[in-house]
């Protein structure tokens, strides 16, 4: 632990973001947002994530509880917000921008069995929480000028009280030019009187001033834009600058935020308060994003089949990409979920009749198979544009496998371990490219971080519609999964029109396949979405949703 001397002296400089009043409120889009102002001004940034939950990481969490699991480049399994970060800035994450409370337990646990602390007690303060405060200032680097550290939860929980103490040390510690609290509160409209109510938000401050930490700038989520003597009322109470209460207005656009966020001077207040010198920020590619996100030349629709459908953040990154190959296309992509355990032979018109596009995502477990490989069915004989990504792709080998080449048993070991055509089998060596080391597993081994994970190469054959998207010959995709295409199988469904158009350089592991005669059906062993951001949208689902455009316009459905 550097001592508070040394802190002082470091370039980089630190914001701490808090949540109060209740949870999703946008903390993590808050702080992306942050992100992408700071970056505008020609700062370099970085955030981080602490999770107060005992979990060592989100990997094996429900997503209905949790929601989608943010897979980084170095193969990190994260909070979702960490998405949020790399798709609002130019920072990329990996294992030190996501902590819980379970690795900063099990890491100190490790410590004390190795004999780190002398044998002494062992106690929250100080070991947990300098424990916190190192992964936070890992952060720091000379290349690094501002932090942005989000805790997760909600001021008065249990479990975020160890974060919380951590960077109100951490403040002292720091100075006041270079640390900086924003807490994000809830600013209700109650209609029936006809008023905006701060008593939320002053029991929210109350709370974290209790602890210690006095916020410096207040977010006030709101579905309207703070009136002046609201500001001042807010300013009062909780002892803050009046320009430090800043209205976090409801948009039907995230990225519209950080274009709020300046408009209210949340840029111009952080400056001020970390002392720093920037220049005038440059939003033009935000405006622009917006823009066309507004007014769109056209829509198309996009159907989703999957079984995490109810909650559309199991789906966050993926939902995202959509959006951004639509604006790519200068369209509005509309998402119809369809829950693949509702699917049958006899309703599948009624469900999937209408849509431009169908796409089957990534996801694990026997549940909803039967109604996805039925949706990938009918998008090849309807000639209707299928993405098949991570699952989807493995389902769609499959379906091709039951219905074209006539093996109706075919199946994946993850479902039938005793199916006579494996075609998808848990592949137990490969050579890992990003550590250069061969990767065994096991049967029964645990499930956490056993899986294929972060960035691959994957080497594209020319002439595919795969290459046409990328325009070139080797990307870098990010994986999270078991379960893989079965070469012995390969030749049969490649001479039957199932092409192997991606692999990785030694062609062991499939990583795209497309079927020939069809007007554009691709499937990934890979999660393209985690790569794709408004400002550069990822070329599969830009090509994706033009191609989902042109079905519609071949259907003669009318515009808008």
């Amino acid at each position: 632990m550097r001592s508070p001397r040394n802190i002082r002296k470091l370039h980089t400089k630190f914001i701490f973001i808090t949540g109060g009043v209740l949870s999703s409120l946008g903390k993590g889009l808050a702080a992306a947002s942050i992100g992408a102002l700071l970056e505008a001004r020609g700062l370099r940034v970085t955030l981080q994530k602490l999770d107060p939950y005992i979990n060592v990481d989100p990997g094996t969490m429900n997503p209905f509880q949790h929601g989608e699991v943010y897979v980084t480049e170095d193969g990190t399994e994260t909070d979702l917000d960490l998405g949020h970060y790399e798709r609002f800035t130019s920072a990329q994450m990996g294992a030190k921008n996501n902590y819980t409370s379970g690795k900063i337990y099990y890491s100190v646990i490790t410590k004390e069995r190795k004999g780190v602390y002398l044998g002494g007690t062992v106690q929250i303060i100080p070991h947990v929480t300098d424990e916190i405060k190192a992964c936070i200032l890992d952060l720091a680097n000379p290349q690094i000028d501002v932090a942005i550290i989000e805790i997760g939860g909600t001021v008065g929980d249990i479990e975020s009280l160890p974060f919380l103490e951590a960077i109100r040390q951490l403040g002292y510690e720091l100075g006041k030019e270079n640390a900086l609290y924003i807490h994000l509160t809830y600013v209700p409209y109650i209609k029936t009187a006809g008023e905006l109510k701060t008593k939320p938000t002053q029991h929210s401050v109350k709370e974290l001033r209790a602890i210690g930490i006095q916020p410096d700038i207040i977010l006030c989520r709101t579905d309207r834009f703070l009136p002046p003597e609201i500001k001042k009322k807010i300013a009062l109470f909780c002892n803050v600058e009046e320009d430090a209460v800043i209205t976090a207005k409801d948009v039907d656009c995230i990225y519209e935020i950080p274009l709020i966020f300046h408009k209210e001077g949340l840029d111009n207040k952080i400056i001020e308060y970390l002392n720093m010198w920037t220049r005038e920020p440059d939003l033009h590619i935000w405006e622009e994003i917006v823009r066309t996100y507004k007014n769109p030349e056209d829509e198309v629709t996009i159907g989703i089949v999957g079984k995490y459908v109810s909650l559309k953040d199991s789906y966050k990154s993926l939902n995202e990409a959509l959006v951004h190959g639509g604006l790519a296309n200068k369209l509005k992509t509309k998402l119809k979920f369809i829950n693949a355990d509702e699917l049958s032979p006899e309703n599948i018109e009624s469900y999937l009749g209408d849509v431009d596009g169908i796409l089957v995502p990534g996801g694990f477990g026997i549940r909803g198979i039967e109604g996805k490989i039925l949706a990938i069915n009918y998008a090849r004989n309807k000639k209707i544009p299928f993405f098949g990504i991570c699952l989807g792709m493995q389902l769609a080998v499959i379906e091709f496998a039951r219905n074209v080449l006539g093996w109706k048993e075919a199946n994946s070991t993850e479902f039938d371990k005793n199916t006579p055509y494996p075609v998808i089998y848990l592949m137990k060596e490969w050579y890992n490219y990003r550590t250069g080391h061969i990767e065994i597993r096991e049967e029964g081994c645990d499930l956490g971080g056993t899986m294929r994970l972060g960035a691959y190469p994957c080497v594209l054959k020319q002439g595919s519609r795969a290459w046409e998207a990328y325009q070139k010959d080797k990307v870098f995709e990010r994986h999270r999964h078991r379960y893989e295409f079965n070469n012995a199988y390969r030749e049969d469904m490649e001479r039957a029109g199932l092409k192997v158009v991606g692999s990785s350089p030694n062609e062991e592991l499939v990583e795209i396949v497309e079927l020939e005669d069809h007007p554009w059906f691709i499937g990934v062993q890979f999660h393209p979405e985690f790569k794709s951001k408004p400002t550069s949208p990822h070329p599969l689902f830009k090509s994706f949703i033009k191609a989902s455009y042109q079905n519609k316009l071949n259907r003669g459905v009318k515009k808008i």
